[in-house]
């Protein structure tokens, strides 16, 4: 009696500790990375905002930067389908950039792609699709002709949605060439991809969606009009 009594209240302990921990990897943690994804998107905006203008002081623009510390933030990706705006920074780092609900830039080593900026090449980026933020949790619902902008101190970039790729290995790093294998692409020009887990709540696969750059416009000119849209 007494030992069936232990391994009831064991039984519950175990339960209630899971619980415990599934809420905190689907809402806590959800919580925090917004937070702290809001943060950086805000304090990109203000860095921006008070940076000098270079063209008002004679000097003509500011040259793009080409490069980032690792978990640095620089950009800010809208999808307007996805009610969906959230902080770029440099690396794919999960401590560092992943976790913290941010979107990561391929952007070091073998897997280093190119910036929206380059006259050519892949702009690939890498985001959770469950907890920490999960910000690519709908990228499936993304149709072609969908818009995804890329926001950054000097400019925005529009592009379109083209194509996806809903399974494949995460060995499988061609998707993020310069000119993606599967993507429908047949030559050089200015992508963006998105990369994320699938199935949900796995890790087992990847999920890409592939786009093409539609409109490069300076930050002088206003957002473009996918992010005025009602």
């Amino acid at each position: 009696m007494v030992l069936s009594r232990a391994v009831g209240e064991l039984f519950i302990t175990v339960g209630l500790v899971m619980l415990l921990f599934v809420t905190y990897q689907l809402w806590y943690t959800n919580l925090l990375a917004q937070r702290t994804a809001d943060g950086a998107a805000g304090s990109l905006r203000q860095t921006w905002e008070r940076a000098p203008d270079p063209a008002k002081a004679g000097q003509g623009a500011a040259p793009p930067v080409a490069a980032f510390e690792p978990g640095q933030g620089f950009a800010i990706l809208h999808i307007p389908k996805l009610d969906l705006k959230v902080p770029v920074a440099e690396g794919i780092s999960k401590p560092k950039v992943l976790d913290r609900g941010m979107v990561g830039h391929y952007g070091e080593g073998a897997l280093k792609t190119a910036m929206p900026s380059d006259p050519q090449g892949n702009f690939a980026v890498a985001g959770h699709r469950n907890t920490h933020g999960e910000p690519f949790r709908y990228i499936n619902k993304l149709a072609p002709g969908d818009p995804i902008v890329v926001e950054t101190r000097d400019a925005f970039y529009t592009y379109e949605m083209t194509s996806i790729l809903p399974q494949t290995p995460p060995t499988n790093v061609s998707v993020i060439k310069p000119v993606p294998d599967g993507s429908g692409f047949t030559g050089p020009g200015r992508y963006i991809t998105l990369t994320t887990c699938t199935p949900e709540f796995t890790s087992t696969y990847r999920m890409i969606v592939w786009g093409r750059m539609t409109e490069e416009r300076p930050r002088s000119q206003g957002a473009p009009p996918a992010l005025n849209s009602p």
